[in-house]
């Protein structure tokens, strides 16, 4: 479990869908968005709720573990673990109003979404997202100095693998720069607190005003800034238990690719680098 969960307990978790290339329609999520018009063709599709502090209902469990992916109990449930970058930010409110004015970005790190694929009763984005008490993990937070094309950000990349059991650790998601999302920097936090204040309840997405009022308006946030596409292999497969995912954000000015696999491959823990490793687990 995370060391900082006590805090992670109350701050909002919520996610961008569409924020990267081809990953919607490699997840066969893309038709969800059909109805759902954007002004930019490159803009993201919208925002989901993953944990709400405080909520009675599914979206009220701990679902943070960094160690562990853990299974629905429905064995039936299909789950792809979604490499992102998540940011931790402060939200600002105008005055004692609901008004989001403004989302400010203070640390970066690694990232599992990991999502249920193919669950039937699933009206809304998400119903797929908090599924167990390991349903999404963190790494180690890195500090944003200025969260610009000028900053820290800018020279990091985000690299994903995954060992099948018995198998070798090969390459899950395709290594990209995390300012190669559609929308970053300040165009994306912008366009989140425009979403926290004006997106309605339409097709899979939720009314984000309802959702920070049933967390009596949190002043922090987890945000996962979205997925990167799957390498052609792993586009259609399912976790397995006992399946080791580890997810990475280092900084391509003083890391290779080829040494970040290295050190993945022997789980070294590097202080400049955000890494996530997680085992499948059944569900308990």
């Amino acid at each position: 479990m995370q060391a900082n969960a006590q805090m992670l307990k109350n701050m909002i978790g919520l996610g961008l869908a569409g924020n990267f290339a081809n990953h919607l329609e490699q997840a066969g999520e893309a038709k969800d968005f059909a109805c759902i018009i954007c002004d930019d063709e490159n803009a993201p599709k919208g925002m989901f709720p993953f944990y709400v502090p405080q909520d009675s209902g599914i979206l009220g469990r701990f679902c943070f573990n960094d160690e562990a992916i853990i299974l629905p109990q429905d064995s039936t449930l299909r789950i792809q673990a979604e490499p992102e970058v998540a940011l931790e930010c402060e939200i600002i409110y105008e005055g004692d109003s609901s008004k989001v004015i403004a989302v400010e970005p203070r640390f970066f790190m690694a990232c599992n979404d990991t999502s249920v694929r193919n669950d039937p009763n699933a009206t809304k984005l998400s119903q797929k997202k908090n599924f167990s008490l390991g349903s999404k993990g963190l790494g180690r937070k890195l500090r944003i100095d200025n969260f610009t094309k000028s900053g820290v950000c800018q020279q990091y990349s985000l690299a994903s693998f995954i060992r099948k059991q018995g198998a070798e650790l090969e390459p899950y998601g395709e290594c990209s720069t995390l300012c190669s999302y559609s929308y970053f920097y300040r165009t994306l936090t912008d366009w989140i607190a425009c979403k926290l204040n004006t997106q309605k309840d339409l097709s899979v997405l939720e009314n984000l005003q309802d959702i920070l009022a049933r967390s009596h308006y949190p002043r922090q946030a987890i945000i996962s800034v979205g997925a990167t596409r799957y390498m052609p292999q792993y586009e259609n497969y399912f976790l397995q238990e006992n399946d080791e995912i580890a997810i990475v954000v280092f900084n391509h000015n003083t890391h290779t690719y080829e040494q970040i696999q290295a050190l993945v491959a022997s789980k070294s823990l590097d202080p400049h680098i955000s890494a996530l490793y997680q085992r499948v687990q059944r569900h308990a």
